[in-house]
């Protein structure tokens, strides 16, 4: 939690880092009318056109911020897609940009006069400063999930590729050697590229495509974290500008609805913190219809032999009764990590089981009024307590009858307790 504060203090806002991209173009425009004009070269006149369309490049992208940001009745989810807009419309800036380049070079005057080295060392200072904004713009853009922000990065990066062509035609022409065509059709090439890639992550945004695998996979195993959540039915998430939304519909072991709310707000905060640019989860509740049943049972040894203790029990036993069948589906036995603890150890144990998703706890222990008791009754756990010594018998108990458990006592979820 507190690496993630120190990030966001120092990782500069979208709006902010756009606002530095306009300023940081108009610098560049400036440079190139200047030194167009005091040399003539039409390359850099050329340049300075291209540079021109970042202006407005830039000019776009702060208005589409902007205006993403703006809550609206008539848009209840958000103007956030206006962000993606903007970044389909640098795409086809940079389509522009190729164009240029190739029209330059086609349309360049085959005999240009040389130019004095002080051009060449001027186009040559120029060249690395949109790479290194560029890779800035893209880092902050991957921070804070900006998909215009990382196009506008991308092409102040392909704008390191044009000045380059600027300082090869200088070059060239004073030495005589006709490299710029060849070097325009290949920037061109690479910048469409760039653009059709942009285009299409803008595209399946505006489709409501769905997130890529290794995010949902994420959402997933944060979901599947809580106890009181038996299974996930469906799970949907889509991007929305620099935003995620989060749809899921989960199998509760809870019947209790206000337990079942708790659960999913907790769900809800976990996934944020975890996943800082999801905006908004909605999770619909289901019951689960159960066709078996995981009992998780307190043992001595790996043996069988059933445990005075729940905390101090070295091992425990899951096992898997198929109801429509009435016998075993799995069993396994699974030791107990914290069985020597000194104090504390019941309510690590409780999570611990937790986590194998089971349906009644049984041991020898009355767990009432404890704190592994409550934590269980708050999954939606049931406590039973048995007087049977090993677990072959109490298994053959379980298998032969329905819920019905010879020689137990089912205590239930304990809420009279605690509404107490």
């Amino acid at each position: 939690m507190y690496q993630a504060k120190k990030m966001e203090l120092h990782t500069p806002s979208v709006v902010r880092v756009a606002l530095y991209s306009l300023l940081f173009n108009l610098s560049l425009l400036g440079a190139k009318i200047f030194l167009a004009a005091l040399t003539g070269s039409l390359a850099l006149q050329a340049d300075a056109v291209h540079t021109l369309v970042d202006v407005l490049a830039s000019a776009a992208l702060i208005l589409g911020l902007k205006i993403s940001e703006r809550k609206s009745e008539s848009f209840p989810l958000g103007l956030y897609k206006v962000e993606n807009l903007a970044s389909i419309a640098i795409s086809f800036l940079l389509f522009f940009t190729a164009y240029e380049i190739i029209r330059e070079a086609a349309v360049a005057a085959p005999q240009a006069p040389p130019y004095q080295g002080y051009a060449l060392l001027a186009v040559a200072a120029i060249i690395p400063l949109p790479y290194l904004f560029g890779s800035f713009q893209i880092r902050v853009g991957r921070q804070t999930g900006s998909p215009s922000l990382i196009a506008d990065g991308v092409q102040h990066r392909a704008d390191v590729l044009t000045s380059s062509l600027v300082f090869l035609a200088l070059a060239a022409r004073n030495t005589g050697l006709p490299l710029d065509r060849i070097a325009a059709a290949i920037i061109a090439l690479v910048i469409v590229k760039e653009g059709w890639s942009i285009l299409v992550d803008g595209m399946r945004v505006l489709l409501d495509a769905s997130v890529d695998l290794k995010t949902l996979e994420k959402i997933r195993s944060l979901i599947m974290l809580a106890p009181e959540v038996a299974g996930i039915e469906e799970l949907v998430a889509r991007n929305s500008g620099r935003y995620l939304f989060v749809q899921a519909s989960l199998l509760f072991r809870v019947s209790d609805l206000r337990r079942a709310h708790m659960a999913g707000k907790r769900i809800e905060a976990e996934i944020k913190k975890e996943l800082p640019q999801v905006d908004r989860v909605t999770i619909h509740y289901q019951p689960i219809q159960r066709s078996s049943l995981r009992y998780a049972i307190a043992l001595q040894d790996a043996r069988g032999a059933l445990s005075e203790h729940f905390g101090e029990s070295p091992f425990f036993a899951l096992v898997d009764i198929d109801l429509t069948r009435k016998d075993i589906s799995r069993q396994e036995i699974v030791a107990n990590p914290y069985s020597n603890l000194a104090k504390g150890k019941g309510l690590k144990v409780s999570r611990f089981l937790l986590a194998y998703k089971p349906d009644i706890i049984i041991c020898k222990e009355s767990l009432a009024g404890k704190g592994p008791g409550y934590a269980f009754a708050e999954a939606g756990v049931e406590i039973a307590q048995t007087e049977a010594e090993s677990l072959e018998d109490l298994v053959k108990s379980l298998a032969g009858t329905d819920m019905e458990m010879k020689g137990m006592q089912v205590a239930g979820t304990q809420d009279a307790d605690m509404q107490k």
